[in-house]
């Protein structure tokens, strides 16, 4: 990211996914990986509804979002996007702290991927059981 001035620099993660954000002062376009977040989630319009859930709520006019997403599917870069942006908006306007906690923008999702056990062909998929 750039050396530029900025509000809040954050971080947000869903499952694998990282997401790093830049605050910037600017007219509200969102860039992700260095492309813009209508191209980033062109094949998946959800995707970019989950992003700009947080702006509903306040307004980012007077602000770029900056983006560094890695890791997972693009629905999880989604929201550890989301939950970044959350966090950067209310460290730029901390009134809006209650509402975003209500709406459970600030909370963090914990499921993750569940481990392979042995003697099973996925985490809990079993062999198909033979009588004979």
């Amino acid at each position: 990211m750039t050396n530029t001035l900025f509000f809040a620099k954050v971080v947000g993660r869903r499952k694998k996914a990282v997401a790093n954000i830049e605050l910037v002062p600017g007219s509200g376009k969102i860039q992700i990986n260095g492309s813009m977040a209508e191209v980033f989630f062109s094949g998946h319009p959800k995707a970019l509804l989950i992003v700009q859930k947080p702006f509903f709520v306040s307004t980012y006019l007077q602000f770029d979002v900056k983006a560094k997403v890695k890791g997972s599917g693009l629905q999880s870069q989604a929201e550890a996007m989301k939950l970044a942006l959350a966090r950067a908006l209310v460290r730029v306007e901390p009134k809006i702290r209650k509402i975003f906690r209500e709406n459970y923008l600030l909370t963090r999702d914990y499921r993750k991927k569940e481990r392979r056990k042995y003697g099973l062909k996925k985490a809990r998929k079993a062999p198909q059981f033979s009588k004979r």
